[in-house]
């Protein structure tokens, strides 16, 4: 009502569809999937008929640069459309964040290599074309976070893997898989910049939690699984081997001082951003799949 008092619009009812995005609301609480956006994709790629997978990316595959025969100009323009309309599908598929990330590293020379891995992401569409984000209408008022990263995951140049999975009670709600733009000497650096990189964008889920006047438990938690990061958030000295990553020792350590963040370690086998990370096997990557709140109402 405030909005029609200051602009001419029109009121279409209750949210159902929008740019690709199928809203489906409930008591429970509100899920959101891409089941037609999926399917126009299986169909214009000829996988309609293709046999499902239960993971998007072999996880004995790694890529690099130098697998494959370069494509043909028409098929490396058709791959980066297809690599295109895969990235707007992770608004709703985080389970698919990952392969994602690492076959748009290799839009500019693409090669059959990749072209392969980009269609056995859609033959696990094929099985999982309903699957969605599912936000629970109960549930705890806080967020939580975990953060994790692979160490020089890139074969190419052996830059490191940053990621993040954010929940707002059992509902996640942020999550981001991305190369980091500078060599790691260690893992201790590697995790580091991961949570800072988390750090910077829980700080602007708080302000935007505020500005929705949506109250939350503070402080906000974030899991990491390696000791030695932890530790030089605690730490107060700076010694000679961190000194080259001060700026993000300062951005974490000073939210952890002031009781905006609490840092909490975690096991490997409990790190739920693991999924985001690095290929998985079926048995890790679905009980991962399972707990990052995902949901087929479709199935």
């Amino acid at each position: 009502m405030l909005l029609d008092q200051a602009f001419s619009i029109k009121d279409l009812g209750t949210l159902k569809f929008f740019l690709g995005l199928e809203v489906a609301r409930s008591s429970h609480g509100i899920h959101l999937c891409q089941r037609k956006y999926v399917l126009d994709i299986l169909s214009d790629s000829g996988m309609l008929g293709s046999r499902p997978t239960s993971t998007p990316m072999d996880y004995s595959t790694r890529l690099n640069a130098l697998m494959g025969t370069p494509l043909s100009n028409t098929s490396a323009s058709s791959y980066c459309r297809l690599i295109g309309r895969l990235i707007y599908l992770t608004n709703t598929r985080p389970d698919i964040t990952h392969v994602v990330q690492q076959l748009s590293q290799y839009m500019a020379n693409p090669t059959t290599a990749y072209s392969q891995a980009a269609f056995h992401v859609f033959r696990y569409l094929k099985g999982t074309p309903g699957s969605g984000i599912f936000l629970a209408a109960q549930g705890s008022p806080q967020l939580k976070a975990f953060s994790d990263s692979d160490w020089a995951g890139c074969r190419d140049t052996r830059r490191s893997i940053t990621d993040f999975s954010i929940y707002l009670g059992n509902s996640l709600i942020s999550w981001r898989s991305k190369k980091q733009s500078t060599v790691s000497q260690s893992s201790s650096e590697v995790e580091y910049r991961a949570l800072a990189s988390t750090m910077c964008e829980l700080h602007w889920l708080t302000y935007l939690l505020h500005d929705f006047h949506v109250s939350f438990i503070q402080p906000v938690t974030l899991y990491c699984d390696n000791q030695s990061a932890i530790q030089i958030a605690s730490n107060p000295v700076f010694h000679e081997r961190t000194k080259h990553i001060e700026i993000d020792c300062h951005i974490v350590r000073d939210k952890v001082n002031s009781g905006i963040l609490k840092l909490l370690p975690v096991s490997s086998s409990m790190q739920l951003a693991d999924i985001f990370t690095k290929p998985l096997s079926p048995a890790l990557f679905q009980g991962l799949c399972s707990k990052l709140g995902m949901m087929n109402i479709h199935s």
